[in-house]
């Protein structure tokens, strides 16, 4: 399974990665806005934001792309590594109906 991380600290990104692939994820991590952000994203399986670190044109564009694609938007507010953990755990259990998604339901709770 593809997962693109959006955000996040940067000292943790060799983390982040070495998470997932203990899971059985190949990962990209983006955490600056760059100009070809948006073609580099690809078709990922899910997508993991890091809400409290990263721009809103940074997230817009994810987003877009991601509405345009129909993949899977994991928001977390926290970057720390138990945060990613719990962000792989909603990804391995999300299957795509996204309505009825668990994942939704703490996106709720993270926001209040």
């Amino acid at each position: 399974m593809n997962l693109v991380i959006v955000g996040g600290n940067e000292k943790l990104k060799k983390d982040y990665i070495n998470l997932a692939k203990e899971k059985g994820h190949k990962t990209k991590v983006y955490l600056n806005m760059s100009s070809k952000l948006n073609k580099s994203i690809g078709s990922p399986d899910a997508l993991v934001i890091f809400t409290s670190v990263v721009s809103h044109k940074m997230i817009d564009v994810v987003q877009k792309h991601a509405k345009k694609k129909n993949i899977p938007i994991i928001r977390h507010k926290n970057s720390s590594k138990c945060a990613f953990l719990e962000c792989l755990e909603m990804v391995d259990e999300c299957l795509g109906n996204c309505n009825e998604c668990k994942c939704n339901k703490l996106l709720k709770q993270n926001k209040s």
